[in-house]
């Protein structure tokens, strides 16, 4: 996760998950991977996985109860994120969930087979747009055949309006669900259109842009104020635009109740009085909605760096948003690695050196980088937005004053890692698009260990570096719908710009640069082409984490061709990306990063939304037409998410003895039992 725009580096393609860092795994996963089965289905464009929960075991009863409570906070605010990302998803849902659970309905046959993939995308992009492209996405089965399930379930299990009939329920579902044209893309980041009027996410409604953002200029802006709007909807009441905030008496209450019942049965059970103090501040923050207890609950949370439990819980990510502004609900409970600790701690470490020795102008470097927390974690269970698809590294707080004040907490995700390393071990895809021989054994060999790397200082020192000049608003107000990409961009460039530098083997987190080249050539084969395999044939490239690869790759090609820095080659009819000096390109990652850099300190929007829309954009149709072909013969699937594993408490008397931990071998099912056991919202809120 990250700044206002995001902290939080995604599994950017299957190239990415086949060169996570395989050093992340511990002796207890090394020692089941042979009998625990990691992928269990697949459909769509989607492959599920699941991942194991290595030291859950080694937790006292008071950690596993502690952890128990924050497992279903978690997972209780669940119905939020289905609703964030559309008015209509609760809805769909619920009546996805009448047709499942209707014993009359019978699940066989070609038909029920196109629903069951819908349902399932469905699931697993919590709602019916497309978790990465934001495109919506309709069932391949009739409506029809759709019409005759919802007619066989009981009237009092689907979603129906008060008096509505069956009819005009379906009348209503089928533009919502079966038509393309209605609620098309739930984030529309296209130049030169209104982008809250055209994203379909329900963050905001019967408002324009111009209105919002005149909205929240007259809030303060004093350089260390709340990010605001982070947790409301804006609509108008009697023509003025007003904040429907997210808390308990306001939207989203029945939710956030059960939220909070569960962080206040946890709080007793803290594994210090930090992690008391910052849990009580998060139901403080729930109640109210004062965006001021969110940063006091930060601040708190941020300085809590010794508990072996943590969880980051709240509305955080604002990539759903066009421009910026509304927080996700998301949920990430996790135990300490310890083991895999090490060596993103040692990059933490020299987090000032990396600030001093970095490319940026001088006035944009941070005199005083306050305390980065670094660590890996295991994960326990993620909810919201994200999961089922995951992060893999963490970085938060989001707000740059926070950052500077007090510090940051960054972290990677070593048992979701493992699982993605586990999936891909064999795909076959570096074979395919690597044509050098010693290229090719060099990415095997140091491929895991470099992408851990980018991965480990985008979160650590990317986010944590750079300062905005005085008197300059934050991103999301100066960048707008360009901040996103440009700040991942930055981070991007900051882990490429070291990945070749002598100082990670000199700190002993890499054996030699031959890692950083490794890496050179897995990134700018993403950027290039093979992220590629993620867009329909003819679309140009929208979400911001392809965009700012896109942008990184493309830029330092272009101001590297005359020299020949990195070219694209033909051999036996297939396109090739080749890096003829690695030396040079990271000369060119740091040109970049420096001008990245500025644009966010300086506020410099036609700078930033040059870069975007010239290199991170346009797609070449040929090179696109010729990289599908060649991954569809490999029959990988693009996405890959996770079944949560399962938390059951064992009780005597009212009393917890044990929390046992289950994994779960059907999507199906735990989506079923998800809506049974957490569906605390109405469909309209």
């Amino acid at each position: 996760m990250m700044k206002k725009k995001n902290r939080s580096i995604w599994l950017f393609s299957v190239l990415a998950v086949a060169l996570l860092p395989a050093c992340n795994t511990s002796e207890k996963q090394t020692s089941v991977k042979d009998t625990f089965k990691v992928s269990v289905d697949s459909f769509a464009d989607l492959e599920i996985l699941r991942y194991q929960v290595p030291g859950w075991e080694q937790l006292t009863l008071k950690q596993k109860t502690f952890a128990y409570y924050l497992y279903q906070a978690a997972l209780s605010g669940r119905d939020i994120i289905y609703d964030q990302r559309g008015k209509y998803n609760l809805t769909i849902r619920k009546t996805l969930e009448a047709i499942w659970h209707n014993p009359k309905t019978e699940q066989s046959g070609d038909e029920w087979e196109k629903f069951k993939v819908y349902s399932g995308q469905f699931w697993f992009s919590n709602g019916n747009h497309h978790h990465y492209s934001n495109d919506k996405f309709v069932p391949t089965c009739t409506f029809d055949y759709f019409a005759k399930l919802v007619k066989a379930c009981d009237e009092k299990s689907l979603p129906l309006n008060e008096g509505e009939t069956v009819e005009a329920f379906l009348a209503k579902m089928k533009e919502i669900i079966f038509d393309p044209s209605v609620e098309s893309k739930m984030v529309n980041l296209t130049e030169g259109i209104d982008h809250v009027a055209q994203s379909s996410n329900n963050f905001y409604e019967g408002v324009t842009q111009q209105e919002v953002e005149n909205f929240y200029n007259s809030f303060p802006h004093t350089g260390q104020d709340p990010e605001w709007g982070l947790n409301s909807k804006v609509t108008k009441e009697s023509g003025k635009l007003i904040e429907r905030v997210w808390k308990m008496g306001g939207m989203y209450d029945a939710a956030i109740k059960q939220m909070v019942h569960w962080i206040e049965k946890a709080i007793p059970l803290a594994e210090n009085d930090q992690q008391k103090k910052s849990l009580s501040l998060l139901v403080d923050y729930y109640r109210t909605g004062d965006l001021k207890k969110w940063d006091e609950y930060n601040i708190a949370w941020v300085q809590d760096t010794t508990a072996t439990i943590d969880f980051a819980n709240g509305f955080i990510e604002v990539y759903n948003d066009a421009i910026g502004m509304k927080g996700s609900y998301e949920a990430v409970l996790s135990l300490k690695d310890f083991e895999s600790t090490k060596r993103i701690k040692a990059i933490a470490d020299q987090a000032q050196w990396f600030e001093d020795n970095s490319p940026l102008i001088a006035e944009h470097k941070k005199k005083k980088v306050k305390g980065i927390s670094a660590k890996a974690i295991t994960a326990i269970v993620e909810a919201g937005d994200a999961a089922p698809s995951t992060p893999i590294g963490i970085n938060l707080p989001n707000s740059d004053w926070l950052r500077k004040e007090y510090g940051s907490k960054s972290v990677s995700l070593s048992n979701i890692i493992h699982a993605y390393n586990e999936s891909s071990a064999s795909s076959g895809f570096l074979d395919e698009f690597v044509n050098n021989p010693k290229k090719l054994e060099r990415m095997k060999q140091f491929g895991n260990l470099g992408s851990d790397l980018h991965t480990d200082m985008h979160e650590c020192i990317g986010h944590a570096s750079g300062q905005i000049n005085s008197g300059v608003g934050t991103p999301d107000k100066t960048l707008k719908s360009y901040a996103s990409c440009l700040e991942e961009a930055r981070a991007d460039l900051v882990a490429l710009y070291y990945v070749m530098d002598p100082k990670l083997v000199e700190i002993g987190v890499m054996p030699s640069l031959e890692v950083g080249k490794a890496e050179y050539d897995n990134y700018m084969m993403n950027g290039l082409m093979t992220q590629l395999t993620r867009l329909k044939l003819g679309d140009n490239i929208e979400e911001a984490h392809m965009r700012n690869r896109a942008l990184n790759a493309y830029w330092v090609y272009e101001r590297g061709k005359n020299d020949k820095v990195v070219e694209f080659i033909k051999a036996n009819g297939k396109t090739y990306v080749q890096i003829n000096d690695y030396e040079k390109l990271r000369t060119l990652f740091g040109e970049l990063l420096r001008e990245i850099q500025r644009i966010k300190s300086e506020g410099d929007y036609e700078a930033g939304k040059n870069l975007v829309e010239n290199y991170g954009v346009k797609v070449d149709q040929a090179l696109h037409k010729e990289v599908l072909e060649r991954y569809a013969k490999l029959n990988l699937k693009p996405y890959k998410g996770f079944i949560q594993p399962k938390l059951i408490a064992i009780e005597e008397d009212g009393r917890i003895t044990d929390v046992k931990i289950e994994y779960p071998t059907s999507f199906y099912e735990q989506m079923l039992e998800y809506g049974k056991t957490y569906g605390f919202l109405p469909i309209k809120n």
